[in-house]
């Protein structure tokens, strides 16, 4: 098929699918086939424009629902996503490559978020002092901040937006979302979704397009917030664009997340774990495990059943039935990046246990896949260790106590999740004193948070001061007022006083 025959992927502005009229587009690829299967929009300065107009006309008609109101629109979108999120998987695996398993659990970690937003008017409540002074009572309201920025990844293009907007249109925002131009057609899928929810036009607008769009949003003083989700390079490029603007930011960045593995522990459940978080989602996700600290003695003999689950592992299009273990990167530039991380940890001394480069599917030769990977004597100058490969691609660091392992992670420049597998209460409660990053797994590869709490890292995997979803979410999405009153008692009231107020 000749790709002047392709469909091109719209915006959604104004409660429809708007043609692009800029003349610029993006191919979307199948990782899968490697093949072009249609073309992304890329917006210009007026659909920019257009689209926070949209939004805008969309916050003054949202904003004045009734709480009840807003909460039957969350709910209808709740029922609905649960009885065609089939579909929304169908259309990730298309786009993305991951399989369609772990599509739809991607849709379910989101979906956490939309029932946390069901219950909102106990998140945005105010707080009243009656009689805080004689005749005087101070109390406090939380109103939304009105047109919010969502710029998402491609990792996944329904699960991270969904950290953010249930939460800014429960409160009463209206969204825009600016998805990866890799898989942007989630983010439509979720438009026409809300739209049969019954939520007015231009409260969720998608806006597709490159970093034209990006800087549009995080300049344009008609969006008032800007939550975002990416590399550590980029995410302190929006913190920085956007706040220097005036703007509210949340942006989370990379990471290079550890498991710390002490001889004590469950080897069995350690290897089984240690392939979940580091080959699942062809280790395309910022809490993917990617480093694997081993407590002497137990890295060879731990090395030895990791190797022996990979040679296990099925790897394949991630619509095939029946499933594979794991689908294509994202793109052939990405698959080539990440067999470059690891030519150079070779380059550096280390050993390839197992080369996942030059990998290839029956059928699917043009395909976007990687191997799994699994490295060994990695050096911790090497750029294979101090960089996020953002691939499937599990590295082996050998120490010699808890300590040390615990003065690596905390050395990193990263501070998204880390790990501790042990059976020993005191080491893991001392670990989590004591590791400097924002989520923490005891026995757990991937903590990623519940959705009433919140999920962000520390130090280059944060940019920003408040994490995505849980009570933080509702904080960043309004803005408080106080508010200080008094009814005058005709039987009390006199006098002109020029002073200062006072607490009496």
């Amino acid at each position: 098929m000749s790709t002047d025959s392709l469909p091109v992927i719209p915006h959604w502005i104004d409660g429809a699918r708007r043609a692009s009229t800029s003349g610029r587009t993006a191919p979307v690829f199948n990782p899968a086939t490697g093949e072009v299967q249609a073309h992304v929009a890329l917006a210009d300065e007026a659909e920019i424009a257009a689209a926070i107009a949209s939004a805008t006309r969309g916050f003054e008609a949202w904003s004045a629902f009734s709480m009840a109101k807003r909460q039957t629109v969350i709910f209808k979108f709740r029922e609905l996503l649960n009885a065609r999120k089939g579909e929304l998987a169908e259309i990730i695996t298309r786009e993305h490559g991951k399989v369609v398993s772990d599509a739809m659990g991607e849709i379910l970690r989101g979906q956490e978020v939309v029932e946390l937003a069901t219950g909102f008017p106990h998140l945005i409540k105010g707080a009243f002092s009656e009689n805080a002074s004689t005749g005087i009572d101070v109390y406090s309201i939380k109103q939304p901040i009105g047109v919010a920025g969502i710029i998402a990844p491609f990792n996944f293009p329904a699960m991270v937006p969904m950290w953010f907007f249930p939460v800014a249109i429960a409160a009463g925002n209206a969204v825009i979302v600016k998805p990866s131009e890799k898989d942007p057609s989630a983010a439509l899928w979720l438009a026409e979704l809300w739209q049969e929810a019954g939520l007015p036009d231009g409260v969720f607008t998608v806006l597709n397009g490159d970093k034209l769009a990006v800087d549009g949003l995080l300049t344009d003083p008609g969006v008032h917030s800007i939550s975002f989700v990416g590399s550590t390079p980029i995410a302190q490029y929006i913190y920085e664009t956007a706040s220097k603007h005036g703007k509210r930011v949340q942006a989370l960045g990379g990471a290079k997340n550890h498991m710390l593995v002490l001889p004590d522990a469950d080897l069995d459940l350690v290897a089984d774990q240690a392939i979940n978080a580091g080959y699942g989602a062809a280790g395309e996700r910022c809490m993917a495990i990617s480093v694997v600290l081993a407590v002497e003695p137990v890295a060879d003999a731990l090395i030895e059943k990791i190797t022996e689950r990979i040679a296990n592992l099925s790897i394949g299009n991630g619509a095939s039935t029946p499933e594979p273990d794991m689908g294509p990167l994202i793109t052939d530039a990405h698959r080539d990046k990440v067999t470059g991380y690891i030519d150079i940890a070779e380059q550096d001394g280390a050993t390839i246990v197992v080369d996942g480069r030059g990998f290839s599917v029956d059928g699917h030769e043009n395909g976007f896949f990687v191997g799994p990977t699994l490295i060994d004597h990695l050096p911790t100058t090497s750029r294979a260790y101090t960089e996020e490969i953002f691939g499937p691609v599990l590295e082996i660091v050998r120490v010699k106590t808890f300590e040390e392992g615990v003065e690596l992670i905390n050395s990193g420049a990263f501070g998204n999740g880390t790990a501790i597998f042990t059976n020993d209460g005191g080491a893991a409660r001392r670990f989590q004193h004591e590791i400097q990053v924002g989520m923490i797994g005891i026995n757990v590869p991937i903590p990623v948070p519940v959705a009433y709490h919140s999920f962000g890292g520390w130090k280059a995997s944060l940019f920003g001061d408040s994490k995505a979803y849980g009570v933080q979410g509702f904080e960043f999405f309004t803005r408080e007022k106080a508010i200080t009153s008094r009814w005058l008692d005709p039987a009390t009231h006199g006098g002109i006083n020029l002073g200062f107020p006072q607490n009496d």
